[in-house]
């Protein structure tokens, strides 16, 4: 290895980031047949209120519903810029 191909350019894997784009999206679609009604609104309203403080990407608000047993558990997951982990003390 020449001193030179250190600085090149390495391509990127273009397919496994294609791939694990195409898996999020199919499990999505998924979670989205079996979710209540409401669901699309609550995530309005709760990226509303996220964005009064951190300015995020809507796709960054992730939000279903799983059955455990006998119980119904609401998952939220919300994807923070790097600047907003630092200013609140995580990054």
């Amino acid at each position: 290895m020449g001193i030179l191909d250190f600085f090149k350019n390495k391509p990127k894997n273009t397919a496994n980031v294609a791939k694990e784009r195409l898996r999020i999206i199919v499990a999505q679609e998924r979670a989205q047949r079996d979710s209540p009604d409401y669901l699309p609104t609550l995530r309005r309203e709760i990226l509303e209120v996220i964005k009064k403080y951190v300015n995020v990407d809507p796709d960054a608000v992730l939000i279903s519903v799983e059955r455990d047993g006998e119980h119904e558990v609401l998952e939220l997951s919300v994807a923070l810029p790097e600047k907003a982990n630092a200013a609140l003390g995580n990054g």
